[in-house]
């Protein structure tokens, strides 16, 4: 049996509004959003996915490809520090794991695909798998 729940729009501009009132959201230094941001566009051969990952070394960033499911996870560090003269006035650091994941709606061909990373952007090309071809089978 289905549940049935009533719909109130009011409900969603009630959290769009309560969001971060209560409790102040965590951000790093200088104002860094922690989150991957991604296009993915999709050919007949292939998808084609940039994933926009600033302030990252290419060594931090790990890429995994599992059948349709696609990972991304970044590891971020951030360190500020203020001198006058020879001695420390500030210091701060922050370290954090970014990661997103997704699913295409084909299978990707892993030893096919490529990645590439410059300017904080991460560039993948991901072939699809040729799919088993179907056939109809006639009935005698």
């Amino acid at each position: 049996m289905a549940d049935i729940t009533r719909y109130s729009p009011f409900d969603e501009l009630f959290n769009e509004f309560s969001k971060g009132f209560f409790v102040k959201p965590i951000t790093l230094p200088g104002g860094a959003n922690l989150d991957i941001k991604l296009d993915v566009k999709e050919s007949d051969t292939a998808y084609a996915i940039r994933a926009d990952i600033p302030g990252v070394k290419k060594e931090d960033i790990q890429v995994d490809v599992n059948g349709d499911q696609v990972s991304i996870r970044a590891e971020v560090k951030q360190e500020k520090e203020e001198k006058k003269g020879d001695k420390i006035l500030h210091s701060e650091r922050s370290y954090g794991m970014l990661s997103r994941s997704f699913s295409l709606p084909t299978a990707v061909d892993a030893q096919g695909a490529k990645a590439e990373y410059k300017d904080g952007v991460l560039n993948l090309t991901l072939p699809k798998k040729a799919s088993a071809q179907t056939s109809r089978l006639a009935i005698q």
